[in-house]
């Protein structure tokens, strides 16, 4: 786990974190030396275990004998966890949905499967669009004074916006305008449709600048993502009152309502999403998790990626004795769980 830990170290921290999970109750020496891997006396793993109480990956909450993990120990073994299971980790960046007509049910489905193999709540975001480049842009006529801008980026993503004309546009007029803005903007990344291109295009487009304007509006809307665009799915809330020390009735409140208002659910998504050094799973646990209501938790969010651009989060939340185990191995079924509810004909 940690170079300043020699292997028994290692193994009877890990013994403590597993039987804390399953448990719940502080862990003593004598339950530890049945584990099969330990063949060392109560006495060693007492001492060993007071020296990773001097470390601070253990801690005695009361005068017993027993230790939990702290947050560090979590950590650490989080970390080890996270290592080994890299190469199934990175299946969750390999997703695919090509119908995107069952998204949300597809999602809402991933959410109930992913609390029902965990025993935790869950979470997961609609996918958003990134990196998109522009395909093409079709101006045609409505009527006499209207047009229709169809925009096609990268993943086939659609966007149509209605123009108002102030006078009738010919043929050649609009005609001229469409070439305009695909020989300008065919296969540019949209983030890179800065001021000055804009500037550029609109003295280009003469008299007609207002309409080039209005399809570069279009364009921006395609992949914006406005605080209020980024939906969450949750599933298992109720979950929490499984865990004796979440289900005190203040802070089993102050979850729920956590779960159900979604915005701090949606920054912390946000935020784990702007990591660009993220390997697409995190942990957080206790005081390392940016939500107050949820300081005696650990969150496991994965990035999962549907191609053409679209990535999303899934978030799993428990307490800070989660399986973590389990965890992630129900992460690296998520594509199994998605592969079917996509390809299931309705």
């Amino acid at each position: 786990m940690d170079d300043v830990l020699d292997e028994r170290k290692k193994k009877i921290l890990k013994a403590i974190i597993k039987t804390y999970m399953e448990t719940g109750e502080p862990v003593g020496s004598r339950t530890i030396s049945k584990y099969p891997d330990l063949n060392v006396s109560s006495a060693t793993i007492r001492n060993e275990m007071s020296d990773l109480t001097d470390m601070g990956y253990i801690v005695q909450p009361h005068t017993s004998a027993g230790r939990i993990p702290s947050d560090k120990g979590y950590r650490l073994y989080v970390d080890e966890l996270t290592r080994e299971k890299e190469s199934e980790i990175a299946e969750i960046r390999e997703m695919m949905i090509e119908n995107t007509d069952k998204m949300d049910k597809v999602l809402k489905k991933v959410a109930k499967v992913l609390a029902a193999n965990t025993n935790y709540a869950t979470m997961i975001t609609v996918p958003q669009y990134s990196g998109s480049r522009l395909k093409f842009i079709q101006l045609s006529r409505v009527s006499e004074h209207q047009l229709i801008a169809v925009v096609v980026c990268e993943g086939n993503v659609i966007r149509n916006q209605i123009i108002d004309l102030d006078e009738e546009m010919d043929d050649q007029t609009i005609l001229k305008l469409n070439l305009l803005l695909n020989t300008n903007l065919n296969g540019v990344p949209i983030q890179d449709i800065n001021l000055g291109m804009i500037a550029r295009l609109k003295e280009q487009a003469g008299t007609h600048s207002g309409v080039v304007a209005t399809v570069l509006d279009a364009v921006a809307a395609t992949i914006q993502v406005d605080e209020e665009d980024l939906e969450v799915y949750t599933s298992g809330t109720t979950n929490i009152f499984k865990y004796p020390e979440l289900a005190d009735k203040s802070r089993a409140s102050e979850l729920i309502s956590t779960f159900e208002d979604k915005k701090e659910l949606a920054d912390m998504v946000r935020e784990s999403m702007g990591d660009q050094e993220s390997t697409g799973v995190q942990v957080y646990i206790g005081d390392e998790v940016p939500i107050q209501t949820m300081k005696d938790c650990s969150v496991v969010t994965a990035s999962y990626e549907l191609g053409n651009g679209m990535h999303g989060t899934i978030g799993i939340i428990g307490p800070k004795r989660m399986d973590y185990e389990n965890v992630v191995d129900s992460l690296k079924k998520l594509k199994v769980h998605l592969d079917e509810a996509v390809n299931k004909k309705t």
